[in-house]
């Protein structure tokens, strides 16, 4: 299946993931400047992505704990989720989500 990223630039990056697939690796696979600080916890929005309009409802319900983290997520939108939190289904091929301009991974300094 393919995902594609909206680049902080505006470039489009397509990746192939399969079903199963946490979005937070696949984006950090494709190269994405996602951080990802607490791998998977919720304790960071650091995976922020805003998920394109037409893909928001497909997703699951986002938990409480992922709606606090998302609060505290610099350029965070209505269709904002944590990457983290997002498990790749068929259903989801195609997935098109933008990185924020605040996006930074600090391991690449």
């Amino acid at each position: 299946m393919k995902v594609n990223f909206t680049t902080p630039h505006g470039e489009t990056v397509e990746a192939e993931a399969a079903a199963g697939d946490i979005l937070l690796g696949v984006a950090q696979a494709a190269g994405m400047p996602l951080e990802g600080t607490c791998e998977g916890q919720m304790a960071c929005s650091t995976c922020h992505v805003i998920v394109a309009k037409e893909w928001f409802e497909k997703l699951a319900e986002a938990s409480e704990e992922e709606e606090d983290m998302l609060d505290l997520a610099a350029g965070a939108c209505r269709t904002s989720r944590l990457s983290c939190q997002i498990v790749l289904t068929e259903d989801l091929d195609g997935l098109t989500v933008t990185i924020p301009h605040e996006a930074h991974d600090m391991r690449r300094g």
